[in-house]
């Protein structure tokens, strides 16, 4: 027999308020719950794992990119019942927060040789479209942060624009920064440290929640983050795997 839930207790699997299950129950995130003669709502086994499924796919507060869309993407597949098509999509997520959380540590690597010497660099030349294939972007993100004043790149004769490692370097950083939401004041400060030769660890930066500026509006856990959320979506695939099983039976 399918063993029930009243909505205190599913609440307190998943560690919620009771009213967050409802508001989840209203957006989809599980299916229609039945109810009881007296008109409560009765929950069963396949909400616990809707429900488990939600929070794991939203534990981590990550406003970054596209993240929290894909996340909710695979919470409405589970909530109608769709839930191998969930599982594919969670896959899916997770390479893609592994090719995220590769960028971060390759910004990272970046700065901490800002200030070492380097040798010549190659002569090696990309075109506007290849560096935002090379970064995951649009185009049109690397025309706004060129518009304020992010970075700026040489220009050919015919006035196309010409990028050179050590640009997609600097733009490897500004695009891990905005990824996790700082300013484009706070990006510029950033910048301006480089050029000035003043050291700086991203690492703490991204991090480190910061005193000064208005660094503290926005999330600066960006690296931690992709790692938790790394976390929370492996076991998230576990649980989708485990219940087809045992449904298969």
């Amino acid at each position: 027999m399918n063993q029930t839930y009243r909505t205190n207790e599913i609440a307190e699997i998943g560690q919620v308020h009771p009213n967050t299950v409802r508001v989840y129950e209203e957006w989809g995130f599980l299916s229609p719950v039945p109810r009881a003669a007296n008109g409560y709502r009765v929950y069963e086994t396949v909400h616990v794992v809707q429900l488990i499924i939600a929070r794991l796919a939203f534990r981590c507060e990550l406003i970054q990119n596209n993240l929290r869309k894909r996340a909710t993407r695979i919470v409405i597949l589970s909530g109608k019942q769709a839930f191998l098509e969930a599982l594919l999509e969670a896959k899916k997520y997770f390479s893609h927060l592994k090719l995220e959380h590769q960028y971060v540590l390759e910004a990272i690597e970046v700065v901490k040789n800002w200030h070492q010497p380097t040798q010549s660099s190659t002569a090696k030349t990309y075109t506007h479209q290849e560096v935002a294939n090379e970064l995951g972007i649009t185009e049109e993100v690397l025309r706004n942060w060129e518009r304020n004043g992010l970075f700026s790149v040489e220009r050919n004769t015919k006035r196309h624009r010409v990028y050179y490692e050590e640009d997609i370097e600097r733009l490897l950083v500004i695009r891990t920064l905005r990824s996790a939401h700082f300013s484009i004041v706070a990006i510029l400060r950033l910048v301006q440290q480089q050029e000035d030769a003043l050291p700086v660890d991203i690492k703490d930066l991204l991090n480190t929640p910061s005193s000064t500026e208005d660094i503290l509006r926005i999330t600066d856990r960006l690296e931690i983050g992709l790692r938790e959320a790394m976390e929370d979506i492996k076991e998230l695939i576990r649980l989708l795997s485990n219940y087809l099983k045992k449904e298969a039976l």
